[in-house]
């Protein structure tokens, strides 16, 4: 529909341009060259008014607050990223005429979904946003940006899925609890930005096409035997036939429990896809099954590694375990070996009990975290230990619980895990524990705590997305049992984590490392 601007071609010719303010769009009528051009008057970038820019050949519009230059009949960006919105100009009985009829909501979607990708590229955290913000204005649900941006980037991530898939499912539970748009939109951002952190100079790494029947067990020996391919195809085959992820996912989880597996990621992704997929509503599921398969295939098996080659024999001798109570103190300070031999004496007892008591000694070693190792320059590569690393044993019991109460024949491997996580961070503790981490009310740690990430100030995903997965993590485990013999100190460790420095950059260290890593090299 045309709108008539009241404005004849002299009337923008002698001024030069008219800024024209209808149907809620402020719209700057430029005469130059001969040609009468309509452009959006708020420039892409900040918002500022182009009505104050510069004209030049060739039709070139520049905003001065950025130097960003529009080509005025298209309204591409010729320096800068997003291009602005241009209106079809006519002339009618020597009046000038304005079509401000939005396009179609599929072409709105379109451009949205381009300029994120586009965005995605450059990591322009600020652009996704706008994006995003399009895309909803346009009446589609956001969250079509993140499934978008998952199958955008998955050829990219060369071992499967990253931290970014694995907190995404706890960042959309956090925008849906949000009370207000731009919470809303701030939640879902993260997500999408992470991925893109995650992607940056990345190569492409395709998937195998091919499709077989699904098969658990040929599913598991192609996982074991790290035959990516195979694995593919039988994944590829169960989403062919439609079967759920929840069909799939004990066998999932029985490979991502094969092993101490990438520092229990594997358990963490199996237990966060499925999250995830809810909260998307089941989109996403090809890249995302793709990627967790590759995650899994791909994951290095620690309980190969000197110091955890107990655990085989340990998970082999389970059933022949004893029936001795366990408590969280009988495994302070302990070495892996130790910690496995102790819950071994127990392994007759019920799985909640040995978890209770492995869940306690996680939050004594996180009560008890020597920062010290954080903040030296010369450490040990082996020894660079933060509460990145501790904050695991927490994020993986949650999801091997999970997992194990879903497939109880999985409680043996998950439970010695745990005590591996236990056992390796032992030697990184001190006595020291002041009590004034221990929270009174519980009930308000939480909620301020999760209000408090809406807007973290944290620039590295990686670190805030840690934040929120211990937070969504203790939430559940202390809905599940609130009165759990580990409640207090579990939640008093998690408030240390929250309110201790944290080094973000370790440039001493790094170039200590290196030095001293050339220097035996040969």
């Amino acid at each position: 529909m045309l709108t008539a601007t009241g404005l004849s071609r002299a009337d923008i010719e002698e001024a030069g341009q008219k800024l024209i303010r209808r149907a809620g769009k402020q719209v700057l009528a430029i005469a130059h060259e001969g040609r009468i051009f309509a452009i959006a008057n708020r420039c892409p970038h900040e918002g500022y008014p182009l009505s104050e820019g510069s004209l030049g050949p060739g039709c070139v519009l520049t905003c001065n607050w950025h130097n960003w230059k529009f080509d005025l009949g298209s309204g591409e960006a010729l320096v800068g990223r997003d291009p602005v919105r241009t209106y079809p100009v006519s002339e009618q009985n020597g009046e000038i005429f304005l079509d401000l009829s939005d396009p179609p909501a599929e072409v709105l979607r379109g451009r949205a979904l381009a300029g994120l990708d586009a965005a995605l590229a450059d990591y322009d955290t600020e652009r996704m946003g706008r994006e995003v913000a399009r895309l909803e204005r346009a009446g589609f649900d956001g969250r079509a940006a993140l499934v978008h941006a998952i199958a955008a980037l998955n050829p990219r991530f060369e071992d499967g899925m990253t931290h970014a898939h694995g907190a995404a499912a706890d960042w959309l539970a956090l925008r849906a609890r949000a009370d207000a748009p731009e919470k809303r939109l701030a939640a879902l951002l993260e997500p999408v930005a992470h991925l893109a952190w995650d992607a940056q100079g990345a190569d492409l790494f395709p998937y195998a096409e091919d499709v077989q029947a699904w098969n658990a067990e040929a599913f598991f020996a192609a996982a074991e035997g790290e035959r990516e391919a195979d694995a593919i195809a039988l994944v590829r085959g169960a989403l062919e036939a439609r079967i759920p992820y929840s069909d799939l996912r004990p066998a999932f989880a029985r490979v991502a429990l094969a092993h101490y597996a990438q520092f229990g990621h594997s358990a963490i992704y199996v237990l966060k896809t499925g999250q995830l997929l809810e909260r998307l509503d089941g989109e996403a599921a090809v890249p995302l099954l793709l990627a967790l398969t590759r995650s899994l295939v791909r994951a290095w098996r620690e309980d190969k590694l000197p110091e955890f080659r107990f655990y085989a024999a340990a998970l082999a001798n389970w059933k022949d375990g004893g029936d001795a109570p366990i408590a969280s103190e009988d495994m302070f300070r302990s070495k892996p070996d130790a910690i496995l031999k102790r819950v071994l004496r127990s392994a007759k007892r019920p799985p909640r009990e040995i978890y209770d008591a492995l869940m306690g000694a996680a939050a004594w070693n996180l009560l008890h975290l020597d920062l010290a190792f954080d903040r030296a320059t010369d450490n040990a590569i082996a020894d660079n230990t933060g509460w990145l690393d501790l904050s695991h044993a927490l994020t993986f019991a949650n999801a091997a619980r999970h997992l194990c109460e879903e497939t109880p024949e999985l409680w043996p491997a998950a439970l010695l895990q745990m005590a591996l996580f236990v056992g390796r961070n032992a030697k990184y503790v001190t006595a020291e524990d002041d009590g004034r981490w221990v929270v009174a009310d519980r009930d308000a740690l939480l909620p301020r705590e999760m209000e408090a990430l809406y807007d973290h100030g944290i620039p590295e995903p990686i670190v805030a997305c840690h934040r929120l997965k211990m937070l969504f993590a203790l939430e559940d485990e202390l809905a599940a049992a609130p009165d759990a013999p580990w409640a207090e100190a579990m939640c008093a460790g998690v408030n240390r984590f929250l309110n201790s420095p944290l080094k973000r950059r370790h440039g001493l260290r790094i170039a200590t490392q290196a030095l001293e890593f050339i220097a035996k090299e040969g």
